[in-house]
């Protein structure tokens, strides 16, 4: 009776930090997708506050992916900045023009590099989220924890190179919402990890070893 109730329990727990996980990814994704505000930092393409703005300038210059995709992505993220600006729907041809990624191929490389952990970090985040929606991982972490890394070291290392604060680094408290179902995401593969080493038999003294000691 006592392990059927702990294989009950085993399982409701297994159930339990599943679901969670994949919430957590889910909610990453669309903060992620919808670029929902997370940071400002000054990016290839002017002023990126979110990492599919970081990512999507990087893609562009480079060519790595097409740019349909890339429009793609920003697309569903523009439309909902669009409701909510001025009730309007971008138009898919003008796309490029309003995230200012039309001469991006011309603009310089070095503010971008300036800040590897921010375009790491963007680069993982993104594909952690599109990831996610299949199966939880680790990804997406890794990706929040680059970008705040290079966000605190911006802050903390490096003088503003101008005092007008629309121009500074700013991290907004969604940057805690985002961090906090990052690391969720991952939250079974660790409970799985600690019941396992917990489920591991230990070794016991052989019966005809205990019997000789009591003679």
């Amino acid at each position: 009776m006592t392990d059927s109730t702990t294989k009950t329990q085993a399982v409701a727990s297994k159930r339990k930090w599943s679901n969670l996980s994949k919430y957590a990814c889910r909610i990453y994704f669309f903060l992620i997708i919808l670029q929902v505000p997370l940071f400002r930092v000054p990016c290839r393409s002017g002023m990126c506050t979110t990492p599919l703005q970081v990512t999507s300038s990087q893609l562009i210059a480079s060519e790595i992916v097409p740019v349909p995709v890339v429009k793609g992505l920003l697309y569903p993220g523009a439309i909902v900045n669009g409701l909510i600006r001025n009730m309007t729907i971008p138009s898919w041809e003008n796309l490029l023009s309003i995230y200012n990624l039309t001469g991006i191929k011309e603009a310089s490389a070095v503010t971008d590099l300036q800040r590897l952990e921010v375009l790491a970090g963007s680069y993982f985040s993104v594909a952690g989220a599109l990831i996610g929606l299949l199966k939880p991982g680790r990804m997406s972490m890794f990706g929040t924890l680059l970008v705040i890394w290079g966000l605190v070291k911006e802050g903390i290392l490096k003088k503003p190179a101008s005092t007008d604060p629309t121009n500074a680094v700013f991290v907004y408290p969604t940057m805690l919402i985002a961090l906090v179902c990052s690391l969720l995401s991952v939250k079974y593969d660790v409970k799985k990890a600690v019941r396992s080493a917990a489920a591991r038999p230990v070794a016991k003294p052989m019966l005809s070893s205990s019997k000789s000691k009591l003679k």
